[in-house]
């Protein structure tokens, strides 16, 4: 029997497969439905940081209010009402008493973070280069891509180490465009100061948006938005008043102003709500790789709004990360196994496995993505005979 197999297979001649696919074929492998679905997710969020770098450069610099405290706290205002007051109605596990009880410390150290980073990348603005700001800023980079690997136990290929190098590469080459252009408004005499600011912001923004991937994919987006409404709300009104009370007095209050703050908060709220969900289909590497066009997206609104200088290196700049973020994309990342939940995986009579205790109640399970698995040995391969 052994002998007609094998004589079955070698007797298939050679060059009767399919054709190779031509190269439109190839582009539409690549490029699938869910890919372009998943980029242009990624530019709607760098459009509404775009939206948020505008609205602010209006209230600094055309009106002279430097409220970043204040502007942030309109935003967790604005989740409270929302999502907070939502969590308060609920019953049962999700209610916001029993989420309390659980795990408020957690979530009260994440709003300090998120506070925090938000304050210190807008306050580095006053100290250091535009451009320097634009280039540090790409720290929160590797630092989600250390924090996913340690402790979201996320796995990477070769291709998504080289798309975010092109990524990087991008942001160079825009930075590069903005030195020839003598674009350098804002350097201040303690340049080193702000950029450690913006190093510092980088980080905190790193560990935010590996918490918030934890939290939107484990357990729930309106548990996080309404945390961060609560706790957010709670100490950026405490910082408010000790640090920008005076500011707020000197604002010229018009309509005009008005307007505009009433448009950073409604960009910002968006930001933060549609972040969670974007987070939940790809990743949090993912994400803040696509928010790298949004200074591309400021410069080409200033051609027409602030008249900036144009070159060909941004558009160069614009591709480049593209280009990046379509190689980010075109590979899966994957999830480390755990041993529990890998045993019950490879459980094939469609039994659960008996030999390992049942995770204790309010544990959550670990969420896994698996990869094609090879056969293990002593696994029969199955033979299909023509």
């Amino acid at each position: 029997m052994m002998m007609s197999v094998v004589s079955t297979v070698e007797s298939v001649p050679r060059g009767t497969g399919t054709p190779a696919p031509s190269l439109y074929q190839r582009i539409r492998r690549v490029l699938t439905r869910d890919l372009l679905v998943t980029l242009a997710l990624g530019q709607v969020l760098s459009l509404l940081v775009c939206a948020i770098s505008l609205t602010s450069k209006y209230l600094a610099d055309d009106f002279h209010a430097n409220t970043p405290v204040f502007q942030s706290f309109l935003n967790y205002i604005l989740l409270f009402l929302v999502y907070t007051t939502t969590l308060a109605v609920r019953q049962g596990e999700g209610n916001l008493l029993a989420i309390l009880k659980q795990r408020w410390w957690k979530y009260m150290i994440l709003g300090l973070i998120d506070i925090e980073a938000n304050y210190l990348v807008l306050k580095a603005y006053q100290y250091t280069t535009l451009s320097s700001v634009q280039l540090l800023d790409c720290f929160v980079i590797p630092v989600v891509l250390l924090l996913s690997w340690f402790f979201l136990l996320v796995r990477y290929k070769a291709v998504h180490f080289v798309g975010a190098g092109l990524c990087l590469l991008g942001v160079g080459c825009m930075v590069g465009a903005d030195f020839l252009l003598g674009r350098q408004q804002g350097l201040g005499e303690e340049k080193l100061f702000g950029d450690l600011l913006v190093l510092g912001g980088a980080t905190l923004y790193g560990i935010s948006n590996v918490c918030e991937e934890f939290i939107v994919k484990n357990l729930s987006r309106v548990e996080f938005l309404g945390m961060m409404g609560l706790f957010g709300s709670f100490f950026s009104g405490i910082q408010l008043a000790i640090m920008e009370h005076k500011e707020l007095l000197k604002v010229p209050w018009d309509w005009q102003i008005g307007l505009l703050y009433v448009g950073f908060s409604a960009f910002m709220f968006g930001l933060y709500s549609f972040m969670p969900v974007v987070i939940k289909r790809t990743s949090a590497t993912s994400v803040n790789l696509s928010l790298l066009t949004a200074d591309l997206y400021c410069f080409f609104c200033g051609l027409f709004l602030f008249h900036y200088k144009f070159s060909g290196l941004y558009l160069l700049s614009f591709l480049i990360i593209i280009l990046g973020l379509v190689l980010y994309s075109t590979s899966s990342t994957y999830v480390a196994q755990d041993p529990r939940v890998y045993k019950q995986f490879r459980n094939t009579g469609g039994q659960p496995a008996t030999d390992q205790p049942p995770l204790s109640t309010g544990v959550l399970e670990p969420s896994v993505t698996y990869t094609s698995l090879g056969p293990e040995a002593g696994d029969e391969l199955p033979v299909r005979v023509a």
